[in-house]
Parts: structure tokens; sequence; C-alpha cells
């Protein structure tokens, strides 16, 4: 068995033992398994443009769906890149990829429209991959450009991890429109369920800055347990019942308490609900291309940094800095985006949490496969993540947008033809709580100052047609309000 493993994953000749490849697996699993949690808070209480949910229920069942089947299809596209192209990389939900599907696309269709488009997305991806066309709109975006998607989704994530925690609130007024804690108590923070959350928060940040192996999701369980304590001895209830606020100083999302079942058979019933050409009658076509092509830029070039870092930090790449088998990496990584299209999670995509594994001995594929099984155990055990209220996962949002934030020093300030663009794409998404427009506003003025300052020839044809249709979006409201 071992032996045939060694031959297989060429255990031996990447200079590793199949000890170093579990131990690698079972670390990188700890390190990114949060993404159980995160993912159903950020799409699963967000209604559609008909105030639908996720799987037709309301928010607190489309929590439970969503947790499973994102352990669930993790877990198969884990393995899949570890049998198919012996790579020591695991896959989940994206992070950002869903904040944008939540906030910028089910606002506009339906749930399953929302999810079609990411089917799409994933095989246009994957029909990119095979014609070998995904390098050259690799190369079409400036590299800061992209930084500052990464930077600007990091801080609406942030945003959303604050507001969804009770942090920052509403004020009800003109100016300011948000503010600290409760407004009607000189915007203070007040209440069990903000404590717990700032807790948690100071806990993940100290685990983290110890370097401590999953120190996301210890952080997440030792701040449920105490949640639980603190409910059980104060008693403080949810923040709205039935769609009425009756308690500002309630939990969030769900109250927490031990569930009645630990473990359960794993509720499939998202897989296949998508629709796949409903998005173009709801949101028109330019907004559907708008959308497919903001989902590409945000999926496939985080892919093909993250599959070069980790390459490179294993010892794999070649000269020329390219990681084995690469074009393997790249097809199973548009399946799982069509994946997580299809199950209604969000598309799926690689995640440099498995840097952690590779830190840990991980070589070879056989490190996906034990992460991708631990995925699979966690789908059984889901009752377990639905008892853990907002206020002890949205830490981990703050921390994953500082995570992101730290891109910022790859942008280069004193360049003003990159600088103003990368400042605006940063800036909008956060303030406009919006990431289209945060890349709308980047390429429109990246286009623009490059024709003012007379360099309109070292613009790439594609981000021509970009911020075009980008110019068409924002004015296609006022148009048509001039027009009727």
């Amino acid at each position: 068995m071992i032996a045939s493993l060694d031959r297989y994953f060429q255990i031996s000749r990447r200079g590793s033992t199949v000890g170093r490849e579990v131990r690698g697996g079972v670390v990188t699993f700890f390190t990114m398994a949060y993404i159980i949690v995160l993912n159903p808070i950020i799409i699963s209480g967000v209604p559609d443009a008909d105030g639908g949910f996720i799987g037709g229920g309301d928010a607190a069942e489309a929590f439970g769906l969503v947790a499973v089947t994102t352990a669930l299809v993790a877990g198969v596209i884990t393995i899949l890149m570890g049998v198919v192209a012996n790579f020591p990389l695991a896959l989940a939900t994206g992070l950002g990829l869903n904040a944008f599907l939540a906030y910028a696309v089910a606002q506009q269709m339906t749930w399953a429209d929302a999810m079609g488009l990411v089917v799409i997305e994933g095989v246009v991806i994957l029909v990119l991959v095979l014609t070998g066309f995904r390098r050259a709109v690799f190369l079409a975006v400036p590299v800061p450009l992209k930084t500052a998607i990464s930077v600007g989704i990091g801080l609406f994530i942030t945003l959303v991890g604050l507001v969804d925690a009770g942090v920052v609130r509403s004020t009800g007024l003109a100016a300011p429109p948000i503010g600290l804690g409760l407004p009607e108590e000189n915007n203070t923070l007040a209440g069990w369920p903000v404590l717990v959350f700032c807790l948690g928060l100071l806990l993940m940040i100290t685990l983290y800055a110890r370097r401590v192996p999953g120190a996301i999701l210890l952080g997440i369980v030792a701040t449920t347990i105490l949640a639980v304590v603190v409910e059980a001895i104060a008693d403080v209830g949810p923040s709205v019942v039935d769609g009425e606020l009756v308690n500002a100083r309630g939990w969030n999302l769900n109250v927490p308490a031990w569930p009645d079942d630990i473990a359960d058979l794993p509720d499939l019933s998202l897989l296949g609900e998508f629709n796949l050409l409903g998005s173009f009658e709801e949101a028109g076509f330019v907004t559907v291309l708008l959308l497919v092509f903001t989902l590409l830029l945000a999926d496939f070039f985080d892919t093909m940094g993250t599959m070069t870092a980790i390459g490179a930090e294993a010892g794999l790449n070649d000269e020329d800095g390219t990681p084995p088998h690469t074009q393997r990496i790249l097809v199973v990584d548009s399946v799982a985006a069509i994946a997580g299209g299809a199950s209604s999670i969000s598309s799926n995509t690689s995640y440099i949490e498995s840097a952690s594994g590779v830190g840990e001995g991980a070589r070879t594929g056989l490190a996906s496969v034990v992460t991708g099984a631990l995925f699979l155990l966690a789908a059984f055990f889901t009752p377990l993540v639905s008892a853990i209220p907002n206020e002890a996962a949205t830490p981990a949002l703050v921390l994953v947008g500082f995570l992101m934030m730290a891109q910022v020093k790859g942008i280069p300030w004193d360049d003003i033809e990159i600088a103003i663009p990368a400042f605006l794409t940063i800036a909008l998404m956060p303030f406009a709580y919006s990431i289209t427009a945060g890349i709308g506003a980047g390429f429109i003025t990246y286009v623009l100052l490059k024709v003012v300052r007379g360099k309109a020839s070292v613009v790439h044809p594609l981000m021509w047609v970009v911020a075009a249709m980008f110019v068409l979006y924002f004015a296609i409201e006022p148009v048509r309000h001039w027009v009727s």
C-alpha cells in the first residue's frame, strides 16, 4: 500500500514521506476549514432580488444547507486536485468571490440565476485554459490593478464582518451614515454578543501572531464555546424575530446553543439548484457580461498566483517558475468553479492556506487527498457548524481582510497612472458597498489616465472593451430613466 502510494504520487522522488504528506494535509484542512462556517455566513443570509434565500427556505435553513455543501464540494474537488494534478493544493469556496456573488450579483436576480452565472464563468475559464487563451487574458490586466481588487475585497469583507457583528451599525442619519456600536447609546459598544466578538477577534489575532496552525478555526471554536456559555448564563436571545428588530443587543444570526445532534446525514438538496440562462432575462445582456467578467477576474488570477507561490515554497517549480502539471492544475481549478455554481455555494478556487501544509512537509497530491477526505468527513458534522453564531465567526472576516490588505504594498503608489485607479478600486468597494463599482472605477480611470497622458497604445485591447462595458454599466440606469 505504502509502495503504491509512493509510486503514484512520486513521494520519495519529491523528497517527502507518507507521514509528512498526511501531516501536511491535516494542517491544511485545519488552516482553511473556517470556510465551512464563513461561506454560509456570507451568502446564506442575503436575500436575492425576489427576497428569497438559497435553497428556497429561510436564512437559518440556508445556513445548514450551504455549510454541508461547502464541505462536500471542497472535499471532492481537493481530492480531484491531488489525484489528477498530484499537487499539494486545496480548493474551497473563494472568499471575495462569494461576497461579490451575494452583494453584487444576487441583488439583481434570483440565487439560481446567480449560480448559473458562476457555472458560465467556470465554463469560460475552462475554455480559456484548454485553448491557451488564459495567459493572454491574465496579461491584459495590470498586476497592480489585480492587487488592488484583492485589497478592496479584503476591506469589503472586513466591513461585512464588523457590520454583521454589530460593531459598526447604521446611524439612520445623513452624516455620519454609519458609526460605532448602538446609535441610541451614544455610539458605544454594548451587549454580550459584541463582547464575544471582540474577545474572539483578540484571541484569533493572538493565535495568528503566535503562528499557531489553524488559528482561525481554533479561534472560531473557542469563541463559539464562550458564546454558548454566555447565552446559557445571560439568556440574551435573538436580535431579530420574524424580520423585526426586537433586541438591538441580541445575537445577530442565530442564538448559540449546543445542537440536539452532533452529526447527521448530509442534505444535498442544493446540488443542481442553478438556472444557467435566467440571468440574461433578469439583468440584461450587458450587465451579465460585466458580472461574468468580474467573476472571471476575481477567480482565475488568484489561482495562477497561488499555484506559483505554493510550487515555489515546495521547491517544485522549474527554472521558469512554472509548477509541474500546470495545465492539469488549471483544468481542475476550472472544474471547481463550475462545481461550486452547480452546487449553489459559489465558485470554488485554490487556497493559499495550502502553504501551511507545504510548511509541514507536503510535496505531493497525497496531502490534498487527505485534506479532501477531512472535508468530506466534516460534511457529516454540520449540525455543530450551524450552532456557531455570527459573532464567533465574523472575527475571521476581519483577520482575512487584514491578510488580503497586506498585498497593498505591491502597488506602486508613486505611479499616478496606476495609483489612482488602484485607490478608487480599493476605496469604492467598502464605501459604496459594491465590489463591481470598485472594479469598474479602477478599469475606467486606468484607461482614461493612459489616454490623457498619451499612452493609449499601451492599453491592451481587452482593457478598452471592458472599460467601455463598465461605462455602459454605470450609465445604463440614468440613460434608461432619461429615455423613459
